[in-house]
């Protein structure tokens, strides 16, 4: 039984060099002469300050849509955020500490 890979696998080594090989590049100053010849403004196009509305109203649309936490559980939420951080920071204090005994041993004249 034979499967897409096998048939890939017999390819000659010729079909696959030619599938490599790119397109010629394209004349740069060409392009950039048909860059400034279509600078013509979209009449679709917005102003600044419609888009700037439209944005205002698009962050108003999505904060109706979030689901806001009760009084308790922004409390809960608070105490656990800064029992974590005393925790981590006596961590860090000890590792300080530890670090700075290693190197006055190592290094104490």
């Amino acid at each position: 039984m034979s499967t897409p890979d096998d048939a890939r696998d017999s390819e000659s080594p010729d079909q696959d060099d030619a599938q490599d090989t790119a397109p010629p590049a394209k004349d740069k100053s060409n392009d950039k002469a048909a860059a400034k010849k279509k600078k013509v403004k979209d009449p679709d196009r917005k102003g600044i300050f419609a888009r700037f509305a439209l944005f205002l109203r698009q962050v108003m649309a999505e904060l109706r849509k979030v689901i806001w936490p009760t009084r308790s559980e922004l409390i809960n939420y608070t105490i656990v955020v800064l029992v974590f951080v005393v925790i981590m920071a006596l961590i860090l204090a000890a590792y300080d500490f530890a670090f700075a005994r290693a190197v006055f041993f190592v290094f104490d004249s």
